[in-house]
């Protein structure tokens, strides 16, 4: 997925490279970056959280074999940390694809379309700084579904919670009500806030893009995914002697 997308956004600037030529190195950098992670925060991320956190779960409800998973000589906590880190490892991944991706399909075009002033500016910083601020932002979500894919055996319920869920925290977040910030499914797209939109007529920034890592969102989504993390534990310990 991270592939595929960041390839068709390099097909894009590279077939209106003529249009885009005039831009400087900052705001190009920013517009291509920028329609990826517009993607990430708003929709994709938290829906393929949905998919990650069912799929670690899924085969334990489909085979019904919770009772005999935690019959092993591990302790119970060993068995849930380790589905949840797996879960988090994914999500991790997945966004530090994006971030190599984004780079060397960026940098890419600067070769191939030496007019493209990509080289002018250097985004690898501010991109890591980006996704890993937007992963913070997608803890809090990501413990929630992790929970639901403990208490619902199919597919349907977590995904159909955490689709209305998303779209609520879209609204919440482009709406700018002040206390979004609550809501962990709009975390992801507060969290990408520092990066400006390059609007017609807009000047460019006269000055480097700062991100500020730890706002009211992350400190949010910090708190809902340990204490969410700790009550799944518990509803775990009562599968485990059903």
């Amino acid at each position: 997925m991270p592939l595929l997308l960041c390839l068709l956004l390099f097909m894009g600037f590279y077939s209106q490279s003529a249009k885009l030529a005039p831009m400087p190195g900052m705001m190009l950098w920013v517009r291509f970056s920028g329609a990826i992670l517009g993607v990430m925060g708003s929709l994709l991320l938290p829906m393929l959280i949905v998919f990650i956190a069912y799929s670690v779960n899924s085969i334990e409800h489909k085979a019904d074999t919770w009772k005999t998973l935690f019959s092993l000589p591990i302790s119970k906590l060993s068995v849930y940390a380790a589905k949840y880190v797996y879960a988090l490892s994914l999500v991790f991944l997945c966004l530090a694809l994006f971030v190599l991706f984004t780079i060397g399909f960026g940098n890419l075009l600067g070769v191939l379309k030496p007019e493209l002033k990509f080289k002018d500016y250097n985004m690898t910083s501010l991109l890591v700084q980006l996704y890993f601020k937007l992963f913070m932002s997608s803890l809090g979500i990501l413990s929630i579904q992790f929970l639901l894919s403990l208490l619902f055996r199919d597919f349907l319920k977590p995904m159909g919670i955490g689709f209305v869920c998303t779209i609520t925290g879209v609204i919440l977040a482009t709406t700018g009500w002040q206390y979004a910030y609550w809501f962990p499914y709009s975390h992801p797209m507060l969290a990408l806030q520092a990066l400006p939109r390059n609007r017609p007529g807009m000047p460019p920034p006269s000055q480097a893009i700062t991100v500020d890592l730890f706002t009211h969102e992350i400190y949010v989504s910090l708190a809902i995914a340990v204490v969410v993390f700790i009550a799944g534990y518990f509803i775990v310990l009562k599968k485990s002697v059903k």
